[in-house]
Parts: C-alpha cells; structure tokens; sequence
C-alpha cells in the first residue's frame, strides 16, 4: 500500500493556520469600524470586503496575479527586499488568500461588535477604562462567539481554495501545492483513488466545521441590544 503524499496537507494546514492569524489581525479593527461608523463610506467599504463572495476565484486570481508580478510595484518591492517573487511562492498565497477569504473573517466579527453595542463600552467609560482597555476586557470577551466562528470559517475556506492559488501560486511541490492542486492533478493523471481519498476528506472536514458553526450559533445565540 503505498501510502500518501503528506506534503500538500502539511502546506494547506500551514497555509490556512498563517492566513487565519492574519485575518484576525487585519479583520478586527476593520470589523470594528464598519461596526460602529457612520460614514457615508461605509457601503463602499462593505461591498469591496464582500467582493470575494462573489468574484469568480479566476477573477480574483488574475487580478492578484497582475498586482503580484515583479513588474508590478508591489511585487517590485517585495523582490527587492527579499529577493524572490510574490507569484509562485509560498508568501504570494498568504496574500491570495487574505484578499480570498477577508469576508469570513470581518463578516462575523462586525455582526458580533454590532451585537455587543456602545452600551457596554459606554458603562466601562464611566469606570475610568481607557477605549483600548474597553476594547479588550469589555467588546473582546463579548464578541468571543464571533471571533470563533471567524477563525473557523476562514481556516476551512482557506484550506478549500482552488482557483485563486492556482492562478498565484501554480503548482510547485513543497511550496505551492495545497490540498486542492494536488486533488486536480491526481485527476488530471487519472488517479481515481488518490483523489477521492483527499476529496472524502475536504468533504468531511467541511461538513464537520459548518456543523459545528451551525449547533454552535444555535446553542449560544446573540442577544441583540
């Protein structure tokens, strides 16, 4: 029996574990501002975050593709201080899949900060808490629901990406081949078993993460202010 490539997996869990930490870090104080702003800008804002849900991943990766690329000024400057490229590399699918996956991390977030309220924020005000200490010991604790359906969502889209990380990253095995590239090719090769080995097991996983999301928002509701 011969047994499977770990590879691809090792880098998809690599992959999805880095771009969830980055997401939360970049999605958070975002989330918070479309929670809490009245700008006019706000729908602007919320449409270009939403964009990924509904741009063919081809769209999107062809897009990143164009700004990546060592002509590009970002892809410029990434090669000049590094001395490798942004597309087909390891670092160009962290940023594919920050842009891919931003609205399942800021999406739940602001539904939990919209649910949390200035209530709360306003009585930790009045206790002398300074807006960076209410944030973390008031809104944080409150909107823990939020945070964790926002890392698992991402973690799991992240690890079933496909078109955007083929169109950034190619193929390149140890660097580039995710979970997904490897179950195209297993195809491409006709290699039927190999590929509805790794294909049972997305299928699983995927089921078994939007499971838990969905007993979980059920059994720990959002009382609303």
């Amino acid at each position: 029996m011969t047994l499977p490539d770990l590879a691809p997996l090792v880098l998809t869990l690599k992959l999805a574990a880095l771009t969830t930490l980055v997401l939360l870090l970049l999605g958070t104080p975002l989330a918070w501002w479309l929670a809490h702003t009245r700008s006019r800008w706000k729908p602007v804002v919320e449409a270009t975050t939403a964009l990924p849900l509904v741009l063919p991943p081809t769209v999107l990766g062809f897009y990143l593709l164009v700004l990546l690329n060592p002509q590009a000024p970002l892809g410029r400057w990434w090669l000049t201080l590094t001395d490798t490229t942004l597309t087909f590399s390891f670092a160009g699918l962290v940023v594919a899949s920050v842009v891919y996956s931003l609205p399942f991390t800021v999406q739940p977030l602001q539904a939990a900060f919209e649910a949390v309220g200035r209530r709360p924020l306003e009585v930790a005000a009045t206790l002398r808490a300074s807006p960076l200490d209410a944030f973390f010991t008031v809104a944080t604790p409150m909107a823990a629901r939020g945070y964790l359906t926002a890392t698992v969502l991402t973690f799991a889209h992240t690890i079933g990406e496909f078109g955007v990380v083929l169109m950034v990253g190619g193929n390149i095995p140890g660097q580039t081949k995710v979970i997904s590239i490897a179950i195209y090719e297993h195809v491409e090769t006709i290699n039927y078993p190999a590929a509805h080995t790794l294909s049972a097991g997305l299928l699983a996983f995927s089921f078994l993460v939007l499971l838990f999301v969905y007993v979980w928002n059920r059994r720990y509701p959002v009382h609303l202010r």
